[in-house]
């Protein structure tokens, strides 16, 4: 427990007090979450099981899809259970806990599309030595980086908030427990502890973007070499990972890269990078994908023929 706490939950305010609203809340991310579990799902299985679609790009896919079940498996599930209570709580230990896996599938996920913009940079600026460059050890190793990364991060930032004393209030203006409402919360001088936060996620933001900007500036120059087909190719497979980039990066930069202050917009917003995009990533990068609806219908096909076996 963090030090000298009496406090030893806390409350929730939720999206909203209204008992209709809060009906309309647990249907809706009721399907948004099974929507998201499915469809990622769906990709992860699809990747595996498809020899079709064993390229790297794939490769880091299928574990974009994992990382989006998962952290939106940190908030969403709680979301719609409390939305059936009047009573919207979590203990302090689940809320550090929260923050802890928030911040670790966050982390993580921002540093995939890092690699994932690489991988692009790879494939269409050094196409004779795609192969060599990124083979399944590179490949692997690059995963490996991008969850020991979020690791990193989210242990930073558990840290700093687990050494804070809470005496009350204990009341949160949000759904899930995350640094800033937090911090809010405690009974000590948080300003150093607030600027290392902003300096941990925003250092990773700004890196991370950079690299992003630089990779597709350098791919946009690279292009105007190849022919209007392989252009049209390239540009498509980009604009999917653009989409997905800005989808996640534009919310967590306006709530994270600024100082430790909350607004009452940002439940809002936050319902943006921890909901929609992990449901509309597997629509953005997969299901306008030829070589992947392939694949599923594929996978499907065997799948009805073994049953009628």
């Amino acid at each position: 427990m963090a030090a000298a706490s009496n406090v030893t939950e806390i409350i929730f305010l939720g999206l909203s007090q209204s008992q209709h609203v809060q009906k309309v809340i647990f249907v809706m991310f009721l399907l948004m979450y099974t929507a998201i579990v499915l469809g990622n799902g769906l990709i992860v299985v699809t990747v595996m099981a498809s020899k079709g679609l064993s390229s790297p790009m794939y490769f880091f896919l299928s574990y974009l899809s994992l990382v989006e079940v998962c952290y939106c498996s940190v908030t969403a599930p709680k979301l719609i259970f409390d939305s059936l209570l009047k009573r919207k709580v979590i203990s302090l230990q689940g809320c550090i806990t929260q923050i802890f896996f928030l911040h670790f599938f966050g982390g993580t996920e921002i540093f995939l599309l890092t690699v994932m913009a690489y991988d692009r940079y790879v494939a269409i600026c050094k196409p004779l030595h795609y192969v060599t460059i990124m083979n399944r050890r590179v490949c692997g190793l690059l995963v490996g980086a991008a969850w020991s990364g979020g690791l990193l991060h989210s242990a930073g930032q558990t840290f700093l908030i687990f050494q804070l004393p809470f005496c009350g209030p204990n009341v949160i203006d949000h759904y899930f427990c995350d640094v800033h409402p937090v911090l809010k919360l405690a009974c000590s001088d948080t300003f150093l502890i607030s600027l290392l936060v902003i300096i941990n996620g925003g250092s990773i933001s700004v890196i991370s973007f950079a690299v992003l900007l630089v990779s597709y500036v350098v791919i946009l120059h690279s292009l105007r070499s190849h022919t209007a087909e392989g252009r049209y190719r390239a540009l498509s497979t980009c604009a999917s990972h653009l989409a997905v980039v800005g989808l996640f990066f534009i919310p967590c930069s306006f709530v994270y890269m600024r100082p430790c202050v909350t607004l009452p917009v940002d439940k809002v917003v936050a319902v943006f990078y921890t909901v929609v995009t992990p449901l509309l990533n597997p629509i953005i990068y997969s299901f306008r994908n030829t070589e992947v609806k392939n694949a599923m219908r594929r996978l499907v096909g065997r799948k009805v023929t073994w049953e009628e076996k």
